[in-house]
């Protein structure tokens, strides 16, 4: 359990010199996925090594020690499993933190209770747009204000949403039944809303478990709506960023990925310059982030748990809302995965690195006696290239929220 409240700023040479990056093949060892979680579920696992295109970090020294970051509050490392629901993990993760924030209650929440009813408003949607949706099992940080609005929210021990004996948890029976019910609606033409939404809690009772009607808190019996106000949580609070020249900045824009499955367009788009800023203020003051973007590039590195733009792909000083624009328009910036933003750390070259707490398994190969387990390490000119979205609370964004239109 992760209990960490601004540590003090620990003494440290570390430089981040972004000149004249070495880009290598490395042969990755077996994957914490594969060695831990997959074996765990399937009593084997793939022993391949695979090739990768990585930079060479033999001569780097990164600030790769969560005790030299200055943190925000934040709850126990849980893993997401075989699972496609990091946007689930990461803000109520955030939303963990902010309650801590609010009130000094130190909770777990959890996430499969709004895993199960983010698959109701998704059976909701496909029936009221004719089949037309992307399907997956991915969604955004905002969904998590959607669900709490709509159905509260509940601790993680009374919805676990695991089986019992289950070391991880696995959906890919669940996402494979839910396709099929939804192939089957489309094939029919059965548009009965009532009847998707009964047909598909079937099988989430079946997956994952019935979710309660009510919980039991110090002795006192509510419901997940009640609850969630027992903790101070205001959905309406948290607001969004994105910082994409496609859309006019200082106006509330569509953030058009296939995980943004419902077409959310209440996006606040701003300039890059104030996106970075906004995030480097909120840390700072105190307010964690919900963050989502881009971890597939040969500078995310799931060995090192760091993630760095290497000067092959793009030098430092030349990266701004143009290349972040042109990477996201061609495809190379892509929509992988949302982490919770719980620390900084100032370099002596003036560069932010931020700690990334996440529930995926790449953050875990350092082996869980390792300090960076289940960590990133990431650098703010990673942050201002790939990061696209985050989810904060609206009380230290104010300055921006009053140029929105």
């Amino acid at each position: 359990m992760k209990r960490i409240i601004f540590l003090s700023l620990l003494t440290s040479n570390v430089i981040f010199a972004q000149e004249n990056d070495k880009a290598i093949f490395v042969k990755e060892p077996v994957s914490y996925y594969q060695h831990t979680i997959i074996k765990a579920l399937n009593g084997d696992y793939d022993k391949t090594e695979k090739t990768k295109l990585k930079v060479d970090q033999s001569k780097k020294d990164y600030p790769t020690n969560p005790l030299a970051y200055k943190t925000i509050w934040y709850n126990n490392l849980l893993s997401q499993g075989n699972t496609g629901t990091c946007w689930s993990f990461s803000t109520s993760s955030f939303m963990e933190s902010e309650v801590q924030r609010l009130t000094g209650k130190e909770v777990n929440l959890s996430e499969m209770y709004t895993v199960y009813w983010e698959y109701v408003e998704r059976t909701k949607y496909f029936v009221q747009h004719k089949g037309q949706m992307h399907l997956g099992e991915g969604s955004e940080t905002n969904a998590i204000a959607k669900i709490m609005e709509l159905y509260g929210t509940v601790p993680f021990d009374a919805y676990t949403g695991q089986k019992d004996g289950q070391d991880f948890y696995n959906h890919e029976p669940l996402f494979k039944a839910v396709e099929a019910l939804f192939a089957q609606i489309k094939k029919e033409g059965e548009w009965n809303e009532e009847k998707a939404v009964i047909k598909v809690r079937e099988l989430l009772d079946e997956h994952i478990g019935e979710v309660p009607e009510y919980i039991e808190v110090n002795e006192q019996k509510m419901t997940p709506i009640e609850y969630r106000d027992y903790l101070k949580i205001v959905p309406s609070d948290y607001v969004n960023f994105m910082s994409l020249m496609e859309a006019p900045y200082y106006q509330k824009a569509l953030y058009n990925v296939p995980d943004n499955w419902w077409k959310s367009n209440d996006y606040n788009n701003i300039p890059l310059d104030d996106f970075l800023q906004l995030i480097k203020e909120s840390i700072t003051e105190g307010y964690s982030i919900s963050i989502g973007g881009d971890v597939s590039e040969p500078g995310f590195d799931k060995i090192s748990q760091t993630a760095t733009i290497p000067s092959f792909d793009i030098k430092s000083a030349d990266i701004d809302e143009n290349a972040r624009q042109f990477r996201f328009t061609n495809g190379s910036t892509t929509d992988d995965h949302a982490m919770h933003l719980v620390g900084y750390y100032e370099a002596k070259d003036g560069k932010t690195w931020f700690l990334i707490k996440d529930s995926g398994s790449g953050s875990r190969n350092a082996g869980e006696s390792s300090d960076k387990f289940g960590h990133y390490f990431m650098h703010e000119d990673y942050v201002k290239l790939k990061m696209m979205t985050i989810t904060v609370h609206k009380d230290i964004t104010k300055k921006y929220l009053d140029k929105i239109k």
